[in-house]
């Protein structure tokens, strides 16, 4: 079993950032028959438990006031910029009381179907909520995808392994992972018509033909009176 030291905190407030600037990160440890009490832990071991424990396995919390702390992670606060742990809750959990806990699956192997058909691997779930005793809660449950060996092909929460003592919550019949077929767009192939291309630039063509013919007749005819009929130029009388 993992374990992390904790010592206690009497810092609060905007003086937390002196707390971590001296590698500590603050938290609190509680639970049904444990009061909320603040702790400092260090960071770097806290990253290091976290890691490998994740928030579904048990780990020893010493604490100098308490003896045989077994806690769970049951939360973490993060630095909205850097993405860092900057808090942690630690839930106190009792050897001989079952607990719900989400454990995160850990997809393995390749599916043959998405191999040697070319479907496409679909993961549905990544964790599933569980309960047991602590010293059973896993850190994850493996998923095989060596048995997608052909498209449509299911794994449900039914075929997940289970440990020993570990009773799976959701729906048994719900699917964690499938093999899909992989869609095909078809792409309608544009032939080139030359015949449309001829069409369009004789009738174009026929238009300026037409538009030419229009403009010529306008300008042999000269002006023309309301009635139709030419107008002529009067003489001037003669002088005598």
């Amino acid at each position: 079993m993992l374990s992390l030291s904790a010592e206690k905190r009497t810092i609060f407030g905007k003086k937390l950032k002196e707390e971590r600037g001296k590698g500590l990160l603050p938290a609190v440890f509680y639970g049904r028959k444990e009061k909320s009490t603040p702790v400092a832990v260090p960071y770097k071991d806290f990253l290091k438990v976290w890691r490998e424990a994740g928030e579904s396995s048990v780990i020893s919390l010493a604490y100098p006031e308490k003896e045989g702390l077994l806690v769970l992670i049951n939360d973490v606060a993060f630095d909205p910029v850097r993405g860092e742990p900057i808090h942690a809750d630690f839930y106190v959990v009792e050897s001989d009381r079952a607990v719900e806990v989400s454990v995160p699956l850990e997809f393995t192997g390749v599916a043959p179907a998405v191999k040697d058909f070319g479907g496409t691997l679909v993961k549905v779930l990544y964790e599933v909520e569980v309960s047991g005793l602590p010293k059973d809660l896993p850190s994850e449950i493996i998923v095989d995808l060596s048995s997608l060996a052909a498209l449509l092909s299911k794994i449900f929460v039914k075929d997940l392994p289970v440990p020993a003592g570990i009773t799976i919550l959701q729906d048994k019949n719900e699917v964690v992972a499938l093999v899909s077929e992989t869609a095909v767009e078809e792409v309608e192939e544009k032939t080139f018509d030359a015949t449309a291309i001829e069409v369009e630039k004789k009738g174009k063509k026929e238009e300026e033909g037409e538009a030419g013919a229009e403009g010529a007749t306008a300008s042999a005819g000269g002006k023309s009176s309301p009635g139709g009929k030419k107008e002529t130029a009067k003489k001037s009388p003669e002088k005598k």
